[in-house]
């Protein structure tokens, strides 16, 4: 059995609470949380769990395996940092850390110590976006010419973190994780109306080599929630509505093909309109999926879905926006890390 302890128990912890609590070869030791009314909560609602105000009291427990961080993102890489040099096992929620550098040196760090980092994108662990990778590759899309994400609601505003920060993690997962390609660059915009300068409505484009394009438009500030995403190929389209209890995914048979009309100066496009089809999806907990998945990669069994590379990969982008959007919606460049060069220079750091 895995020991584990869980460091937060506040908007997202008690969700992983319960599906590490139901999830197999595993045993949640204790969790750490600094409010007292939370920790009254834990004890009322899973009496068996032991509570901490302090989260070291998790990280120097020799007898955890491994620890979950469910904290604030500035405070992500510490934690993470000290459990790892601990000997502990790693998940970290989204997104995985504040900087592309800090990602980095928490992976050097895990490979050293020869231990699973992981960060609990859940909606990889989904039906819908299961289904979605297994149709892009299988082509059954055609050629992938773009996606366009929304995720907006009347949200709470986040102290540290921008819009995108909070709210695009999710859907830029999606996005590396059925797309093969590596970003060429992005550029970002945003707004801000209150006082502390952190944009709570904002626009980022990811840009490919290829000429796929990539689109997210995230918001706390929308009357109405919106959860969804287009993926368009050159022979059919997905679009995924989160909202939907049953139909998530629907796909429609539906392209367009073009040519050129040099006598005319002019661009001819002929469309064609099919069929809907609704695929079936697996209806299974997405984050009991992802709490599996963990510890089943801590015993060697499976390899992460949701992995450390995954996790840095969707930081990278962030990053880039931030410095996109502080440029007037510049492009900003996304680099490639080349892992030779930085290894010694990690290595120092750790």
């Amino acid at each position: 059995m895995i020991r584990i302890g869980i460091i937060g128990y506040g908007y997202w912890g008690p969700n992983l609470v319960r599906n590490f609590f139901a999830a197999d070869d595993c045993v949640i030791k204790s969790v750490a949380e600094t409010r007292s009314d939370r920790l009254l909560h834990l004890q009322k609602t899973f009496p068996s769990i032991k509570g901490f105000k302090d989260a070291s009291d998790i990280i120097n427990d020799p007898e955890i395996d491994a620890v979950i961080i469910a904290t604030p993102v500035y405070t992500h890489f510490a934690l993470a940092k000290k459990a790892l040099s601990e000997g502990k096992h790693v998940l970290i929620e989204k997104p995985m850390a504040s900087s592309v550098m800090e990602a980095q040196i928490l992976i050097n760090l895990a490979a050293q110590k020869k231990l699973l980092l992981m960060v609990d994108h859940t909606f990889l662990y989904t039906g819908a976006v299961e289904k979605m990778k297994q149709l892009v590759d299988e082509e059954k899309l055609g050629t992938i010419k773009y996606l366009d994400s929304t995720r907006i609601n009347l949200g709470l505003f986040q102290p540290d973190i921008n819009v995108l920060w909070d709210l695009a993690p999710h859907d830029i997962s999606i996005l590396n994780y059925i797309i093969a390609e590596e970003p060429y660059s992005v550029n970002a915009t945003g707004v801000t109306h209150t006082n502390n300068r952190i944009e709570n409505i904002a626009y980022l484009t990811v840009n490919y080599s290829s000429g796929f394009i990539a689109h997210f438009n995230c918001s706390w500030t929308s009357p109405v929630k919106v959860r969804m995403m287009l993926v368009g190929g050159d022979e059919k389209m997905i679009l995924y509505n989160d909202l939907e209890p049953t139909e998530k995914i629907k796909v429609y048979d539906t392209s367009y093909k073009h040519s050129t009309n040099e006598e005319r100066n002019s661009v001819l496009v002929d469309y064609r309109t099919g069929d809907i089809h609704v695929p079936k999806l697996a209806t299974t907990e997405a984050l009991l999926g992802m709490a599996n998945n963990f510890i089943r990669s801590i015993m060697g069994v499976e390899q992460p879905r949701s992995c450390s590379q995954l996790g840095l990969d969707v930081v990278k982008i962030l990053e880039a926006s931030s410095k996109s959007i502080k440029n007037s919606g510049c492009e900003i460049l996304v680099e490639p890390i080349d892992k030779k060069v930085n290894s010694q220079f990690l290595k120092a750091v750790v």
